[in-house]
């Protein structure tokens, strides 16, 4: 597409300033900019969460001016234990942070899912591993062998 002479150059961002204006009346600006700051994970997975919050941050450029700007506000909004790990962290980018929390994330639900089974382990068979009537079970044939035993010696 040719630009005609004097016209500016749009990048990205002054286009989608211009959609935005041209699509979203003001009223729907103002509560989708109120939206992303009050967003929080809560329930939602990550991805969904920084879908969402992708969606809404162009509805409040100056809270995510800069990647540091963007990176805290992301962070703020994470999940408490989710934010505890991430904040060991230093990221240079909002992708890499992004990176880094979905992997946490992923770690965090499979020792949440491990830790569940070995509780229903627990509760099935008992702290040694095996249910009551089996131990039963084994004492009775072990003590049947003896008798037998006992038998074959006389």
């Amino acid at each position: 597409m040719k630009r005609r002479v004097g016209e500016p150059v749009l990048t990205e961002n002054p286009l989608k300033t211009l959609i935005d204006a041209q699509y979203y009346p003001q009223d729907v600006r103002r509560l989708k900019e109120q939206e992303f700051l009050c967003l929080k994970q809560g329930e939602i997975s990550i991805i969904e969460y920084a879908l969402k919050f992708n969606e809404l941050s162009r509805f409040a450029a100056n809270q995510v001016a800069t990647e540091e700007m963007r990176i805290d506000h992301f962070e703020q909004g994470l999940k408490r234990k989710v934010k505890q790990i991430i904040a060991r962290y230093t990221c240079d980018n909002f992708q890499e942070m992004y990176q880094k929390v979905v992997k946490i994330a992923r770690i965090m639900s499979e020792t949440e899912i491990e830790s569940r089974e070995e509780d229903q382990v627990k509760e099935e068979f008992g702290p040694g591993g095996s249910n009551s009537q089996g131990n039963r079970n084994f004492r009775r044939f072990e003590h049947g062998m003896k008798q037998d035993n006992r038998r074959q010696a006389i």
